[in-house]
């Protein structure tokens, strides 16, 4: 999956799903209205952090995948 290509259409069924403004969605992430809108029209110059509150609020996980995953997170492990 492109994420960078489908961030904006997952956000946007999410809000729709939920049957939220776009005012509403940003009350309760706590970011701008505009940043809503910019995000669904699929504006590539958000902060990460904006789109983590955004993503929290309509209840969305990321999940990072990699060939060397498996291997990251053993090496967590041994740092313990």
């Amino acid at each position: 999956m492109a994420v960078k290509n489908e961030l904006h259409s997952i956000i946007l069924f999410h809000r729709k799903q939920a049957k939220l403004s776009r005012n509403q969605l940003a009350e309760l992430a706590g970011v701008g209205k505009t940043v809503i809108y910019d995000l669904e029209k699929g504006k590539k110059t958000v902060k990460w952090s904006t789109i983590i509150s955004i993503l929290e609020t309509l209840n969305i996980s990321i999940t990072f995948q990699s060939p060397l995953m498996e291997k990251y997170e053993k090496s967590l492990g041994e740092n313990t």
